[in-house]
């Protein structure tokens, strides 16, 4: 990764507090900082590029593990329950990134001022992959953060690097996954809108059949692309988003186990501890209690908590 978007990266991060997930003052932008093996972060990713400038991260999604490091950048397409990693990191060389958040209306923007643009629809894509970041791509991340330092600016510039950054990945290899994210069109098969109806009803009973006729497929076709897309099947994916809300319910609220497990639609206690230890590592009361402790014990920055999204 080029030098000057190392040193940008790291001088906004060390000004900004050092360690630590920091937002900036471009809404949709932020930055990455850490100088150890951070650990687990449970979240819901939203569509968002992801590039690291300096070490290495995996993330997790179902049962697949995406690895990326410097010179490389994981994009999301899909809003996608995943517990993310940094693997690289040390004092003399922390690991960076910049967290770019994909406009929908952007790319459809761009798409449709495309003289060849990607196809949508056809084949099922996965909504979260891993891509090289060329000079090009690395050039729009380093002007955005450089934005930062003229905050008079951004209004004016920034759009412009958000369409440039759209039309980068439109034009690349994943141009027809990135493409899916412009999809407005309800008669055209999209599994995307069965997840936005995940997403806002997670804590309901919802039969795959209405997940399937929202995404105008047969039930078998909307499951084989739900998986594709997401690594998980849709009652796995539910569980996901029940859970993290879960854990932000007892983290930010400090609501009882019980009365988190009821509002995210379980309606036996003992299943959700026995779910929720499975996912995290430890019972309720216990994960919160690490949670709170690591938040307390300087150097971090935020805690590795509950469903942030970045």
């Amino acid at each position: 990764m080029r030098n000057d978007l190392v040193e940008t990266v790291e001088r906004y991060a060390v000004t900004h507090g050092g360690d630590g997930a920091h937002e900036t003052a471009i809404g949709g932008l932020g930055i990455l900082r850490w100088t150890d093996g951070h650990p687990p972060t449970h979240l819901i990713h939203t569509p968002t590029l992801c590039v690291v400038v300096q070490g290495a991260k995996e993330t997790t999604i179902g049962k697949t593990t995406h690895e990326y490091r410097a010179g490389e950048a994981l994009v999301v397409t899909v809003d996608v329950p995943a517990v993310s990693m940094v693997t690289d990191a040390s004092p003399e060389a922390p690991y960076l990134s910049v967290i770019f958040e994909l406009d929908s209306g952007i790319v459809a923007e761009v798409l449709g001022g495309l003289d060849a643009p990607p196809e949508v629809g056809g084949a099922a894509r996965p909504g979260l992959f891993v891509i090289g970041v060329g000079a090009p791509l690395a050039d729009c991340m380093l002007r955005a953060v450089r934005l930062l330092d003229t905050p008079d600016a951004i209004p004016l510039l920034f759009p412009a690097i958000e369409r440039e950054v759209a039309y980068r990945l439109l034009t690349g290899p994943h141009g027809a996954a990135v493409a899916a994210l412009s999809v407005a069109d309800e008669r055209t098969p999209d599994v995307s809108r069965a997840v936005h109806v995940l997403r806002d009803r997670f804590a309901e009973t919802i039969r795959v059949e209405e997940l399937a006729e929202v995404a105008r497929l047969s039930p078998s076709a909307f499951h084989r692309r739900f998986k594709a897309m997401t690594s998980m099947t849709p009652l796995q994916y539910q569980k996901r988003l029940r859970l993290i809300e879960a854990r932000r319910l007892l983290v930010a609220d400090a609501v009882t186990a019980e009365a988190a497990a009821h509002a995210v639609g379980y309606e036996s206690a003992s299943q959700f501890s026995r779910e929720y230890a499975r996912a995290f590592g430890a019972p309720p009361r216990r994960d919160v209690r690490a949670l709170r402790e690591s938040a307390e014990s300087p150097p971090r920055g935020r805690p590795a908590a509950a469903g942030v999204t970045v």
